[in-house]
């Protein structure tokens, strides 16, 4: 069984529930997914033990899901950048690492997005619907752009990246994952 992106998305919004996971349609519906889509996200997860089984109420291995995503994400799902477009600006582009890093003069990081109000170069998400979720959920769009700095960002910007992905993982909003 292989991890698919949309695994990535459904993980990091499973993050947000303390207690009481909604239901897979309700957690689709958020995502812009299906319920099924989400459901064999959770069966993969669970899988790659990323997530904890039903006694744990399917909740995320987090000491598991920092080093997957701080050390493999990037070489599971490699950055696929392309020409000027407009959209949602990701990495170092978005929160919370734009007001810590100066840009400089190129062009910004985009989920390519036609609603999107800024302009930059092509930065293919973790899947298709990423940018509409995200531009309605400020936790998981913080998380999705620090995943993306991390996936491609120069050295700098990947540092302070995972130090912020790593204080959103042990926030004590988020039930912690035991073994």
């Amino acid at each position: 069984m292989y991890l698919k992106p949309q695994d990535v998305v459904v993980l990091i919004k499973l993050l947000e529930y303390d207690h009481g996971r909604p239901s897979y349609a309700q957690i689709a519906k958020e995502l812009f997914l299906s319920a099924s889509e989400v459901h064999a996200s959770v069966q993969r997860a669970k899988g790659a033990l990323l997530l904890g089984g039903a006694v744990l109420n399917e909740t995320p291995n987090k000491p598991a899901l920092e080093e997957f995503l701080i050390h493999g994400l990037k070489y599971a799902f490699p950055p696929e950048r392309g020409e000027l477009t407009r959209g949602v600006p990701t990495g170092y582009a978005a929160e919370p690492l734009k007001s810590r890093i100066s840009a400089g003069t190129d062009s910004p990081p985009v989920w390519p997005f036609p609603e999107g109000k800024t302009r930059g170069y092509s930065f293919a998400p973790l899947y298709k619907t990423v940018p509409r979720a995200a531009l309605r959920d400020p936790f998981l769009y913080e998380m999705l752009a620090l995943i993306d700095a991390i996936r491609d960002g120069r050295t700098r910007e990947r540092q302070i990246a995972e130090e912020e992905l790593k204080v959103r993982l042990q926030s004590p909003r988020h039930a912690e994952f035991q073994h």
